[in-house]
């Protein structure tokens, strides 16, 4: 399947699916999404007192969890989908969270200490753009961390086989899932993505890139 990643089409997708997508997250995963997330946080040792932002927010995961762990750093959701933000909302009632696009972020140069974006990238049809945003609202000796796929092996192809007929099972939209899984093969792995990038991309992203590998869409 070819993985249209057109803005409003991405956009559309997710507001349509974000009334089942905890659950189907949750199903497929039987729950140890959450602490992959966790993991890949815990990796930034982030300090008090410092401000994050979550690119690409969802329904609020990472800040639902950083919001328990770091009580004293304060976290913006970042997100395009008004649907997804609506529970973002539920799940963080003391949350801020405000709906705009990754490759055109609302704020200014260098206000935030750490950048986080779970499953991001490879829905975005300019990643550069997106990167280049990223570094922009980053201090100087900020942190960027990207989490998502990194690995196709055969457990992925197993994956790919059972989500199909969850899908099904539980009367999601198919032909989004279909694209939710082509976008996750087509991603490349965490080193060959990194190998990719022009040296004005590595410039960009100025601190720790960390991608993790996920079985989730």
């Amino acid at each position: 399947m070819e993985c249209d990643k057109n803005p409003k089409k991405i956009k559309s997708m997710f507001d349509e699916i974000s009334g089942y997508y905890d659950f189907m997250n949750n199903f497929i995963s039987l729950g140890t999404h959450y602490l992959l997330k966790f993991l890949a946080i815990r990796e930034l040792d982030i300090k008090p007192r410092t401000m994050i932002l979550d690119l690409c927010c969802g329904t609020g995961d990472f800040t639902k969890i950083i919001s328990k762990f770091y009580p004293r750093a304060k976290i913006i959701g970042l997100d395009f989908s008004e649907e997804m933000l609506k529970l973002a909302k539920k799940k963080n009632p003391n949350g801020v969270f405000v709906n705009g696009d990754c490759t055109n972020i609302p704020f200014g140069d260098e206000e935030f200490d750490y950048i986080t974006m779970g499953f991001g990238l490879r829905n975005i049809q300019d990643r550069q753009k997106a990167l280049s945003e990223a570094y922009r609202v980053l201090n100087k000796g900020g942190k960027f961390l990207h989490l998502d796929f990194g690995l196709h092996n055969n457990a992925g192809k197993i994956f790919n086989i059972i989500v199909p007929v969850i899908v099904r099972i539980f009367k999601g939209n198919f032909k989004h899932y279909e694209y939710l899984l082509a976008s996750k093969d087509s991603f490349p792995s965490r080193w060959t993505y990194v190998k990719s990038l022009k040296p004005q991309d590595l410039n960009t992203l100025k601190a720790a890139v960390i991608c993790l590998i996920q079985f989730r869409f």
